[in-house]
């Protein structure tokens, strides 16, 4: 449910604008309002879940995501909308550390773990891609609020359900939250992806954007400076010091700016270059879908038997080479060897690689920080999805007014290759993320398979 609603409203948006009156600048913030407040938030709400209970917050979280949903859908002027979408935002942040943390306290390393995570993996990577889909289904038959009201009947479920058949976790003492340090990290993020956003209307060296960035670095040393004093951190620096989770986080800002900007894209080129509808390109892209969803239960059995580390190397290797091939867009070539191929390519290498990198982010920190833990991996994706997508879509913009410029292609083929372009961009993160996995040594957490095939955690592994 998380996951999809960054996606599912792609499609209406000329819906939402015609049916509010919302001006192009406003309809952005339809995305961004609802990725801001989650990728600002989510380390709190995975704070608030260690303190006072996953179970409880996770629950919360359900109730304010589903209720922002409701009002979302009723909303009768595009400021309502863009209010009820930034709450949305809040009830994620509590709802998707919660989801993460609640496995991994409920079970060990090992075989059921890892199955464990494959579920979540598997709807997790699949409600981006299906909501592509479900939002051009949604529009067509029902208009663009059904996109909204879909979550609430979803919500009512996380609240039944969840209250029966989960178990809350250890609760910690009370001790103050760090409020500041929530404050100012949330501020940090929103201005730095605003200054991100704002470069398709300012250039980067413009007066403005180089004074919005500024004040985003100004914002994080001030966190850097609270964290550094405040007796119950939201970001302890000794956690972020070991290279595991340094790694890892830093390869999920890579993931999440990977896979939301080659959706996006993707979804774009086959509108506006090969004209089809937003039914046909959802119908196009179903194969990226149900790999993205079927994978990661697969990709358990690999990484049980070699290794997480292994595992995300040889997908990292995967996905570059279905990004490279995926820039290479034409106007009039096969669909096929343009678009299904190369996705099929990009999406097992992309949803075996997010699997792979949550099994490392669970197993290199503690179990009684697991909700500081999955709010780093959350925070990576979001933050990461929203700056990357903002930053290639400058990059593919340069391009297709470069080549329209110099008059050297048509205004078709200068947009498929400034798409292409910006895949290329997108495939060079990738290889940065090979790099860092590559270099940074990594305790050994699981033991080849013997006998039976379950794994067990070797000596000296983080639990």
């Amino acid at each position: 449910m998380v996951v999809l609603d960054a996606t599912i409203v792609n499609v209406a948006l000329p819906a939402m604008r015609r049916g509010l009156q919302i001006g192009p600048t406003e309809l952005q913030w339809v995305i961004n309002a609802y990725l801001l407040s989650l990728g600002g938030l989510i380390l709190l709400g995975g704070r608030l879940g260690d303190q006072f209970g996953r179970k409880r917050v996770y629950l919360l979280g359900g109730a304010v995501f589903s209720a922002a949903s409701l009002a979302g859908g009723l909303a009768p002027s595009g400021g309502v909308l863009l209010a009820a979408r930034a709450v949305q935002g809040v009830g994620a942040a509590l709802l998707a550390p919660g989801s993460l943390s609640l496995l991994a306290t409920a079970y060990g390393e090992g075989r059921a773990r890892t199955r464990a995570l494959a579920v979540w993996s598997a709807t997790s990577a699949g409600g981006g891609a299906v909501g592509i889909l479900l939002g051009g289904v949604l529009t067509s038959l029902l208009g663009w609020r059904a996109v909204m009201f879909v979550n609430v009947p979803l919500g009512a479920l996380v609240i039944v359900l969840g209250g029966t058949a989960l178990r809350e976790s250890a609760v910690r003492t009370a001790r103050r939250l760090d409020v500041p340090g929530a404050l100012a990290v949330t501020a940090a993020l929103t201005t730095l992806v605003y200054g991100v956003v704002e470069t398709t209307h300012h250039p980067w060296g413009s007066t403005r954007t180089l004074a919005v960035l500024g004040v985003a670095v100004a914002l994080f040393a001030l966190t850097a400076l609270i964290e550094a004093r405040s007796p119950n951190p939201l970001i302890p620096f000794a956690v972020l010091r070991r290279g595991t989770v340094a790694t890892a986080t830093a390869l999920m800002l890579i993931h999440g700016a990977t896979v939301t900007s080659a959706l996006y894209f993707q979804s774009l080129y086959l509108q506006d270059v090969r004209r089809y509808s937003p039914l046909g390109a959802g119908l196009l892209m179903m194969p990226f879908s149900l790999l993205l969803i079927f994978t990661p239960v697969l990709a358990s059995r690999v990484t049980t038997r070699h290794g997480p580390r292994a595992v995300a190397m040889g997908s990292l290797l995967v996905e570059f080479a279905g990004l490279v091939w995926l820039s290479r867009w034409t106007v009039h070539g096969s669909i096929v060897l343009d678009m299904i191929a190369p996705g099929i390519v990009f999406g097992v290498g992309g949803s075996v690689c997010f699997f792979a990198i949550s099994v490392l982010m669970t197993s290199s920190i503690e179990r009684e920080r697991s909700g500081l833990g999955s709010g780093l991996f959350n925070t990576g994706r979001q933050v990461g999805g929203s700056i990357g997508l903002a930053a290639l879509t400058v990059v593919a913009a340069a391009r297709t007014r470069s080549l329209e410029a110099a008059h050297s292609a048509t205004s078709a083929v200068a947009t498929a290759d400034g798409y292409g372009r910006a895949m290329l961009v997108t495939a060079v993160l990738v290889g940065l993320g090979f790099a860092l996995i590559a270099v940074q040594r990594w305790p050994r957490m699981h033991a080849p398979i013997a006998g039976r095939g379950t794994a067990q955690p070797s000596e000296g592994s983080p639990r």
